[in-house]
């Protein structure tokens, strides 16, 4: 941390009077820098809770939403693939949008995107405007994953793995409670489910204040190219000598790291896991002969088991010089729990709802790691674009197959052997990503 800040006493020292954003940001007097941290952590929290209750809301009320829109079965399938094709085409933009308006500000317009979707879908009177919407809130939805882990990296870069549990566990907390409760909610308001789905647009516009004062503040801009102030002397010096002069650092070859690759995959097998269970968990339940209701209640259970955990495990991550033993141990929990569902679907089904929903935390892994496999600001920004898009995109055909599996094999054999067989390539992947090296190294070196 001295070094860090011996890195910002010499930018102050020798910069011209032109300085970057976030320069401005390090320069404000304490009580500023307090009061500005507080409203960054409640804008985070407040954008986590958003960034999955467009999804788990229309997976409660889909069946009410196929008839409302006369939406045919195909159709309906397809929309599960929506998100993460979304995630990946329009994550990719982030980091470029982020380094002309700063991430602050395309985080905000992102809330205002959700809020939108949300609010004009429900309404929207055909199918292609329903899926028009949506795409304008996942949209929303995807620049913000990927800059989620950037303002963690530039605001709190020595608590990386506390800040990114505090996102991950309302990540999972927006994820659970949209699942729960959005049937009742759409019974006390009167049974429609125009109005079910649209409430949610209220959540979203609430998420939207916290970060107008950060974009109207020139000094809080959250630029992506300062150095992390828990970086060492001399990468701080180099940092803010090309803020200082103006020039932007050159973007990273990131497809030249091995590393990049590996955590792209890792996202991709953990996202294809995510969809599947959000899918098909409590459909697998159902046909064992659990009822509707309980089915129901064994899939929030598995989502709620990423609110405590989602806080835990990046903090255990960050003490770790190799994050391959948490992965192993994820992955394990994965394996156990298909095997059950494969073997005793309702005897043991708290049971493997409770493993499959410790499996499902790779995802604030993922995360976390992303903060710490990029030296700097910028490094985070392309390594989270990097891996959550190419990530995105691998989990598309995951939900597909398991429901064109199920359909011509008459049973869950074949797609739960699928979900247990894509566990071993993520565990080696993850393990893989969990080496103790950045992007950044690996970058330069690479020919």
């Amino acid at each position: 941390m001295m070094a860090g800040m011996t890195g910002e006493e010499t930018r102050t020292a020798m910069s011209p009077p032109i300085r970057s954003s976030a320069q401005d940001a390090e320069l404000q007097p304490p009580a500023t820098r307090a009061w500005m941290t507080r409203v960054v952590i409640i804008g985070i929290v407040l954008t986590a809770l958003n960034l999955r209750p467009a999804i788990t809301s229309l997976g409660a009320l889909l069946e009410e939403v196929r008839d409302g829109l006369g939406m045919s079965g195909s159709f309906a399938g397809l929309l599960t693939s929506v998100p993460p094709l979304c995630f990946g085409v329009f994550g990719v933009m982030a980091p470029r949008l982020a380094r002309r308006f700063g991430p602050a500000a395309v985080v905000c317009a992102g809330m205002v995107a959700i809020a939108a979707g949300l609010v004009i879908r429900p309404f929207a009177g055909n199918t292609a405007g329903f899926l028009v919407a949506s795409a304008l809130a996942l949209m929303g939805i995807a620049v913000s994953n990927v800059l989620m882990p950037v303002i963690v990296k530039r605001w709190f870069p020595d608590r990386v793995g506390s800040m990114t549990g505090l996102y991950s566990m309302a990540l999972a907390l927006g994820t659970a409670a949209a699942a729960a409760v959005t049937v009742p909610m759409t019974r006390a308001l009167g049974g429609s489910w125009h109005a079910g789905l649209a409430v949610w647009a209220g959540l979203a516009a609430v998420a939207v204040l916290p970060w107008i004062p950060l974009v109207r503040a020139r000094g809080t801009a959250l630029s992506t190219d300062a150095a992390p102030a828990s970086a060492s002397a001399a990468p701080a010096r180099d940092a803010s000598s090309a803020s200082g002069t103006g020039q932007e650092p050159s973007p990273l070859r990131i497809s030249r790291s091995r590393t990049a690759w590996a955590l792209a995959v890792f996202f991709g097998l953990q996202a294809t896991a995510a969809y599947i269970t959000m899918g098909w968990m409590a459909q697998i339940f159902r046909d064992a002969g659990v009822p509707a209701g309980t089915a129901g209640l064994l899939l929030a259970v598995t989502m709620v088991m990423g609110v405590p955990l989602a806080f835990v495990i990046p903090r255990l991550a960050t003490r770790l010089p190799h994050q391959g033993p948490i992965v192993v141990a994820l992955g394990v929990c994965g394996l156990v729990g298909y095997a059950g569902l494969y073997l005793a679907p309702a005897g043991g089904a708290w049971a493997w709802a409770l493993l499959l929903g410790i499996a499902n935390c790779a995802f604030p892994l993922a995360l976390t790691m992303v903060g710490m496999r990029a030296r700097t600001g910028a490094g985070v920004a392309q390594l989270s674009a990097f891996a959550q898009s190419t990530g995105y995109l691998i989990s598309i055909p995951g939900p597909l197959l398991v429901g064109v599996l199920y359909q011509h094999s008459g049973g869950w054999g074949l797609p739960i052997a699928l979900m247990a067989g894509l566990m071993i390539p993520q565990i080696v992947v993850g393990i893989l990503a969990g080496r103790d090296r950045t992007v950044e190294d690996e970058a330069a070196r690479r020919p």
